[in-house]
């Protein structure tokens, strides 16, 4: 049977996207407890899995010669028990508590980490509280943590990024900055550490005094000052004052250094230099530029490597803060990151000079301008769902002596920059002759192209 009836279909226009309007990030209301923690609380109604952000005191500049890594040492062994609970007993808590507590240290400070439901938010903090006043630190425990950690140097050695990570940072700083040197330590280092070494340490920078706490989520019913002093506020400790952070100077003039690594069939490309931190005016700009040069698989530097010439499955362009100090003389890593086939080292090199040249020459148009907007501030609802991403941002704000509306103004800016600021950041903040560039792959295949192009001097080690 056949028919002559066409059904009608309605074509409706594609949406558009809308202004993007400045994300209001959550606003932390500020306490102390009686015996000097300063606490940044914020309640998110729904949040029923509370984070709990605890800043200790202890920078990586405070380790004793001969003993980096220590730091490191302490915060893993903050979960290997307390003066009432075996490791295996701790550990058994924190699982009947449904809750998590991890620990890390970087150049600022040791960072610990907790999550638990609200419903046992006391239990949590309690077991928080007793790893903090009074943790086992068993010799035994340290032992297995510091053969952890060797193992772990071994097999960063075999990582091409970690390695041009660590090559990078040891040709920005001066050897004694201890920014120069890994945030872990180094085999050396760690096989010197024992429990008296990390006691020691554990005594001479962990405290109350300078201590900072954020909490966040739904906290519907709960006395968080009362909660807190009956678990938090009993860690005693003496009065001191905070660690002054010394500024950070680097020596980003324009060169090269390859990382030598027979045989390899891919060079990790690692290009960076010191840049302004979070307190310079220019930060919000410098985010936007480098954004648009590389942040996303649409950026110049994945159009024009990956898409265009297949060089890679893609680079990125950020920036880093490394040590902040309330008077503005911090700085961040500025770099760009990312890994090609061996034959395609010098190629993508000289591409990435031409496409920094020529954004400086012509700018960024605002199109890129419009779609990085668009996504950066669009993305902050959803990138400070959970009740984590908050704490860990509001830490990041304590850390760095930044206010604590700041990430709120950042999102302002943001909405309002031009693209002509933007375009004056990014410029700024990759001047191709005063990049370090470190390579890791094979010298003998990539070293003579490599000097050819005239990016800077040389130096090969292995």
């Amino acid at each position: 049977m056949s028919t002559d009836y066409v059904p009608a279909m309605t074509f409706h226009p594609q949406p558009q996207p809308g202004t993007p309007s400045p994300w209001a990030f959550p606003a932390p209301e500020r306490a102390a407890l009686g015996n000097g923690i300063t606490v940044l609380h914020c309640h998110r109604p729904g949040q029923q899995l509370v984070a709990v952000e605890v800043l200790l005191d202890a920078p990586l500049a405070a380790e004793p010669e001969g003993l980096d890594g220590v730091a490191a040492i302490l915060a893993r062994a903050l979960n290997e028990g307390t003066d009432t609970l075996t490791a295996e007993e701790f550990a058994g808590e924190l699982e009947r508590a449904g809750a998590t507590l991890d620990a890390h240290a970087d150049h600022p400070c040791i960072r610990v980490a907790l999550e638990v439901p609200a419903s046992r938010l006391q239990r949590g903090l309690t077991l928080l509280s007793d790893a903090l006043r009074a943790p086992a630190l068993p010799a035994e425990e340290i032992e297995r943590l510091v053969a952890n950690r060797l193992d772990e140097i071994v097999h960063e050695q075999a990582n091409p990024a970690r390695r041009a990570a660590k090559a990078l940072y040891a040709e920005l700083f001066e050897a004694a900055d201890r920014l120069s040197r890994p945030r872990s330590g180094t085999a050396d280092t760690v096989k010197s550490i024992d429990r008296a070494a990390v006691k020691a340490f554990y005594d001479a920078h962990v405290r109350p005094a300078t201590t900072t706490v954020v909490v966040v989520g739904d906290l519907t019913g709960v006395d968080l000052p009362a909660l807190l002093e009956s678990t938090l506020g009993t860690w005693t400790g003496t009065t001191a004052e905070p660690s002054a952070h010394a500024p950070v100077t680097g020596d980003d003039r324009g060169r090269v250094l390859i990382v030598d690594r027979p045989g390899s069939v891919q060079t990790q490309l690692l290009i960076g230099r010191i840049g302004p931190d979070r307190h310079d005016p220019v930060w919000a700009a410098q985010i936007l530029g480098t954004y648009c040069l590389g942040g996303t698989l649409t950026s110049r530097l994945d159009r024009v490597l990956r898409e265009e010439k297949g060089y890679t499955y893609g680079v990125r362009a950020f920036a880093q803060p490394l040590r902040s100090a309330a008077d503005g003389s911090g700085r961040s890593l500025i770099a760009i990151s990312g890994s090609v086939d061996t034959a395609s080292t010098a190629p993508a090199l000289a591409d990435t000079w031409t496409i920094l040249r020529t954004l400086a020459a012509e700018g960024l148009t605002d199109a890129e301008r419009d779609e990085a907007v668009q996504f950066l501030v669009g993305v902050a609802p959803l990138k400070y769902e959970t009740a984590g991403s908050v704490a860990g941002t509001l830490a990041d704000q304590v850390e760095q002596y930044l206010a604590d509306d700041y990430q709120a103004e950042v999102y302002r800016q943001l909405a309002e920059l031009s693209t002509a600021a933007a375009t004056e950041a990014v410029v700024a903040a990759f001047p191709p002759e005063r990049l370090v560039t470190v390579l890791v792959g094979d010298a003998a295949a990539i070293e003579a192209d490599v000097r050819a192009l005239g990016i800077g001097e040389v130096t090969v080690v292995s």
